[in-house]
């Protein structure tokens, strides 16, 4: 039976399923929150329970402090998540720094050896291993603002309203400065196959730097491109949903 219906304010359940036969777990890229997988359930089975994880100072959590330390965020998310992952099994979907955030989980639940994810889904992001060359954490505004332009998905007239940015920003330079301030440490590859994606217009990092994810598995690779920038699923998932749900049983 599923008990866990949002069952911490790290994890929004929007379409709660009774008993399903697999989660997919989603993190969010830096300046966002669990509403950009609000629709996603849509394009789903019936079998396949969302959770998209929610991190502070944002959206439902506005209130909450920012966190900007590694040694703050994965302690207490992993806590929240083992409920969920030990009920039934589960798989990982993680963009930009929540591809980076969805790698270190996996890795601390092995570490506490608890139920890894059946897939790993990454996207945007370059290995873990290779430093990040353009620090921004701690750009003047309009630099960031700049940043957010070219990624893509933020509307013009919110990039151009000041009480909107005076309210974004601040979790925009959290974090990047968790995303830039993160210290691979080396350890064995993981046993969960890798399964990257990126918007080929996508500046972020090379096409080198993304298939460089293969490192990190033992078990199967491959890498996905998409029409688009960064944020090039953020209007319209079902392309990158279609993908994902072809790895899955």
């Amino acid at each position: 039976m599923n008990t866990t219906i949002n069952p911490s304010p790290w994890i929004k359940i929007f379409q709660p399923i009774f008993q399903p036969t697999l989660r997919l777990f989603c993190f969010h890229p830096s300046a966002a929150g669990a509403s950009l997988f609000r629709l996603w359930g849509k394009y789903l089975p019936s079998n396949i329970e969302l959770c998209a994880i929610q991190l502070p100072g944002r959206e439902t959590r506005i209130k909450e402090p920012l966190i900007t330390k590694w040694d703050d965020l994965l302690p207490p998310l992993v806590q929240v998540l083992k409920p969920l992952i030990l009920e039934y099994p589960f798989v990982f979907f993680g963009h930009s720094l929540g591809a980076l955030i969805s790698f270190e989980v996996v890795r601390k639940l092995r570490k506490e050896k608890l139920p890894i994810p059946q897939y790993i889904f990454v996207s945007g992001r370059r290995a873990p291993h290779i430093p990040i060359d353009n620090l921004r954490h701690q750009a003047s505004n309009p630099i960031l603002i700049s940043t957010l332009r070219e990624y893509g998905g933020t509307a013009e007239a919110v990039l151009q309203n000041q009480e909107l940015m005076e309210l974004f920003l601040p979790v925009l330079r959290a974090d990047f400065t968790l995303n830039e301030k993160y210290m691979y440490f080396l350890e064995a590859p993981l046993e969960s196959p890798i399964i990257a994606f990126r918007g080929i217009n996508d500046a972020e990092f090379s096409l080198q730097q993304l298939s460089e994810w293969e490192q990190h598995t033992i078990s199967n690779f491959a890498l996905h491109d998409f029409p688009g920038g960064h944020m090039h699923f953020k209007e319209e998932p079902k392309a990158l949903i279609e993908e994902i749900l072809n790895y899955l049983p």
